[in-house]
């Protein structure tokens, strides 16, 4: 499946810079294009000069709201990030044409964090643009949620992501939802956990979407997964992960009718998978899920029925709901399980930040008004006094 990616504000930005990390790596490695478009779309320009593997080109880093801005972002003010996406929205859609092979996508991506100005803001607006323009092609939208401490010490992040999270499901044909915390890395530097963040979010897309794109016939699935399976899983609120398990003594796990033997290596297989689960982008019920879909990547002598039914029995139990889809792709050196979970019937962190919102709402005007209330007084004391103006 080859996807455009889009990152709006810094967070998405970051994001879709590892998309093109990732793409320059299956090009290097396996000799397909699965990202043949990835912008950066800011009001900061310094933030857009940090990014290092998308083009530095002003179409591919594509700086708006400059004469509102002046190029140094909207201070969080998500109203300011949506006014400026709007008035930009045909500079950034029209940007997309320059990539060398973009008939040829299947989807695009736009990711941003939900707590900031920018990417808050613009998320559903570029997200409806790109839908109306590009109507045969699906639209998905990754929503990075904020962190603990901003949480704890922004309400303006809960507000915003609220906003966010209900303007963008309304457009959008599935909406990804990643939790930042949950990759957090204690005891490390900031940027190094934001480089492992962003490196984490994307990983369970290289796979998923490189096999559909393998032209070797040795890597090529006896089922595989391409864009039309992966476009049928995705709808609404959904989460993604991926786990790998080493295959110790090398590529042998599967050689002989030893029983011992096929129970180690089912047992592999469901510890990859129970690590995908443990690894999903946000935590939700699988109970919850209307579809699903696992990929089995591993060296062609690793994957057999019985590892196949094995998962997909287990995925059925704990998503019973679920209409689920497989596939497997021989290749690498290790035994690796990427997880989508769709069309969930509950996101238990949305419908918080919905409820953590509206309890804001009513409080961040009391402060509003209370702030007027005091200017005016001010105004009021000072109002026989005259000016040299």
């Amino acid at each position: 499946m080859k996807i455009v990616v889009i990152g709006i504000g810094q967070c998405g930005s970051r994001i879709a810079d590892e998309f093109a990390r990732i793409n320059r790596k299956a090009i290097s490695e396996r000799g397909i294009e699965i990202c043949p478009g990835a912008f950066a779309v800011n009001t900061d320009s310094t933030d857009l000069s940090g990014l290092r593997t998308i083009k530095s080109d002003f179409q591919h880093r594509i700086l708006i709201g400059t004469n509102r801005t002046g190029g140094h972002g909207v201070g969080k003010m998500n109203d300011v990030g949506a006014e400026v996406a709007r008035e930009d929205a045909d500079k950034i859609v029209d940007a997309l044409r320059s990539s060398k092979k973009f008939y040829e996508t299947d989807a695009f991506l736009v990711a941003a964090s939900t707590g900031g100005g920018t990417g808050s803001g613009g998320l559903a607006i570029i997200t409806q643009h790109i839908k109306d323009r590009y109507a045969d092609k699906p639209v998905y939208a990754m929503a990075v949620l904020p962190f603990e401490h901003e949480q704890e010490n922004e309400e303006r992040a809960i507000y915003n992501t609220a906003v966010c999270l209900k303007s963008v499901y309304t457009v959008a044909d599935a909406v990804f939802l990643v939790d930042n915390q949950r990759y957090v890395k204690k005891g490390q530097s900031m940027q190094s956990n934001l480089d492992h963040i962003n490196a984490l979010i994307v990983e369970p897309f290289y796979d998923l979407l490189c096999a559909g794109e393998e032209k070797r016939a040795a890597n090529v699935g006896s089922k595989t997964v391409d864009a039309g399976d992966i476009i049928q899983t995705l709808s609404g609120w959904s989460v993604i992960g991926h786990g790998s398990i080493k295959l110790d003594g090398g590529l042998r796990l599967s050689v002989g009718n030893d029983f011992r033997q096929k129970s180690t290596e089912t047992h592999k297989g469901i510890r990859a998978m129970d690590t995908a689960v443990s690894e999903l982008s946000s935590k939700i019920s699988a109970r919850d899920a209307g579809r699903a879909m696992f990929l089995i990547s591993a060296p062609a002598n690793e994957i057999n029925v019985d590892l196949v039914k094995e998962i997909g029995g287990w995925i059925k139990e704990i998503a019973p709901n679920a209409v689920v889809r497989n596939g497997d792709y021989p290749t690498g050196k290790t035994l690796d399980v990427t997880l989508i979970l769709s069309e969930l019937a509950d996101a238990e962190i949305v419908r918080n930040y919905y409820t953590r919102s509206a309890s804001l709402v009513p409080v961040m005007k009391m402060r509003q008004e209370e702030v007027r209330a005091k200017l005016q007084a001010i105004d009021d004391a000072g109002k026989d006094i005259p000016t040299v103006l």
